[in-house]
């Protein structure tokens, strides 16, 4: 990851592993991962953190269960804990790099723990991106389910269709998908990582990624929702649904595109970013 640092700071009782590009006088962004397979920081973002670096302090933690950031030695018992130990986690990162007020792009389940850290801290952050977001009230879908009991049979070819399915189109990345799929293997096979994974989906419920929409209409920060057409993990609906509570919102919808818009439709991704926390779009 060209002009990318790491570093691992003290979150609590445990330390946050994170990537972070930019100069630290600039307007800090906060950029969540999703829940998939092997996912963190670095497979969720390294396509963009470059760039968006060379504009704002951009910061992107492996959120806690995934990634180089310190395992839980006891789980939480449910969905409902993980997501306060997240909270936790992304507010105490904060304090410890001295952020007072930050941007946030959450993709997925990270896009869930934004709504939630608005809810928790909401002085402490200015505008939002949800990218193909959970929060909103959509049935589960075959693909969410079988990401969801990966873990039951993590086969390299369950997960390399776990990949196309991210996709709308994986011819996109058919030369890089078989390299792809076996950094993440590496990844997920590591025992504290696949233990992690596990306890994370086994007590873990729908209704714990629910935002109540008496919580989404009390938000009074400026959001831009970005939803691939054909994203099949978190459909179109969820962010129909947020956006229908939100009281200064806009959403951007991309044809073609499936639940990785940032890959997908990398450069023009970018350009919303950039341009939505510049007050320019």
């Amino acid at each position: 990851m060209g002009n990318i640092s790491t570093s691992k700071v003290q979150t609590g009782d445990y330390q946050t592993f994170f990537y972070e590009a930019g100069e630290k006088t600039a307007q800090t962004v906060i950029f969540l991962h999703g829940s998939g397979p092997g996912a963190s920081a670095k497979t969720n973002w390294e396509g963009v953190l470059p760039a968006i670096g060379e504009h704002f302090y951009a910061v992107a933690p492996d959120l806690l269960g995934f990634g180089d950031t310190d395992h839980p030695e006891e789980y939480p018992e449910n969905g409902a804990k993980w997501m306060s130990a997240r909270v936790d986690q992304i507010i105490s990162l904060m304090d410890t790099l001295e952020i007072e007020k930050a941007h946030l792009v959450g993709n997925s389940l990270g896009g869930v723990i934004s709504l939630n850290l608005l809810m928790y801290a909401p002085e402490r952050f200015n505008k939002v991106i949800l990218m193909g977001a959970g929060g909103g009230l959509t049935e589960p879908t075959p693909e969410l389910g079988k990401l969801a009991n990966f873990a039951s049979d993590p086969s390299p070819v369950n997960f390399k269709n776990l990949l196309r399915w991210f996709l709308y189109d994986e011819t996109f990345l058919e030369a890089e998908l078989d390299k792809i799929v076996a950094e993440r293997m590496e990844n997920f096979n590591r025992p504290e990582v696949r233990r992690s994974y596990a306890a994370n989906f086994k007590n873990s419920h729908l209704s714990d990624m629910l935002v109540p929409p008496s919580a989404l209409k009390r938000m009074e920060n400026e959001f831009l929702l970005i939803h691939g057409h054909e994203d099949r993990f978190v459909p179109l609906e969820s962010s129909l649904y947020v956006m229908k509570y939100l009281q200064d919102a806009q959403l951007h919808v991309f044809k073609r595109c499936g639940h990785w818009a940032q890959v997908e439709q990398k450069d023009r991704f970018i350009k919303l970013t950039t341009d939505f926390f510049n007050d320019e779009l």
